[in-house]
């Protein structure tokens, strides 16, 4: 079942001189306690194709994984409000701005982590530079996602960690759609991407960044989580 495209972002794209298609598909809500493996057969599996690589959201695999908090039951600590305050807002996503989301960040790498990368990015910032929160805080702090207006409910109240084993994950799906297509499990968003865990090689991965890099299917209310990257 094919979807529509992100606003304004064509389904067809050059890197490195060859084309792809980027083709969408339009699901209905993943809901915690849904099945992962009974998604994809009933979405994707009857339309890959071999050669295609298959790129499934990182948060409908942590949805599935029962990595999906609502806000109202997440009780923060004075230290997730303390540090909260301090997290550069952008207009694609609250990331740990909201002590909700820092107090998940918290539990998931740990206090003494996050107390560190904040000490670090507060000296840096002061100098002008910027994103080292993330990157010593690690990838399960940068692929917390937040409840916004744009967000599909009931997600637009909740929290959403980052899913576990996204490696395993792709790994499994590859040979559920019948081994005979690449996996990837992705973080893709308006400033750009990363491959979480997937089946490609390293230059496999980074062309599918550079594929997707754009955000072409969106991640709100286009309600296409899964999509398929083929040679055009």
């Amino acid at each position: 079942m094919s979807g529509g495209a992100n606003a304004g972002k064509a389904l067809t794209v050059t890197v490195g001189g060859a084309s792809y298609a980027r083709i969408p598909i339009r699901t209905r809500v993943v809901m915690p306690g849904d099945d992962l493996d009974g998604f994809i057969a009933e979405y994707a599996a009857d339309q890959v194709r071999p050669g295609d690589v298959l790129f499934v959201t990182e948060k409908i695999v942590a949805i599935t994984q029962g990595r999906s908090f609502p806000v109202a039951e997440i009780r923060p600590r004075r230290l997730a409000s303390f540090l909260a305050k301090y997290v550069t807002k952008t207009p694609y996503g609250i990331g740990l701005g909201m002590p909700e989301t820092m107090e998940m960040a918290l539990r998931e790498c740990g206090t003494p982590r996050i107390l560190f990368a904040a000490a670090v990015a507060a000296v840096t910032k002061a100098f002008g530079r910027k994103g080292d929160f993330y990157r010593i805080a690690g990838q399960r702090a940068r692929a917390i996602d937040g409840p916004t207006k744009h967000t599909i409910p009931p997600y637009n109240e909740a929290v959403v960690l980052g899913p576990d084993r996204p490696r395993e994950v792709a790994a499994h799906l590859k040979a559920l759609v019948g081994g005979h297509c690449d996996v990837a499990v992705v973080d893709i968003n308006d400033l750009g991407g990363n491959i979480l865990g997937s089946t490609l090689d390293r230059a496999g991965e980074q062309r599918l960044v550079a594929i997707l890099r754009d955000n072409p299917l969106g991640q709100g209310h286009e309600s296409t989580p899964l999509g398929i990257v083929r040679a055009a």
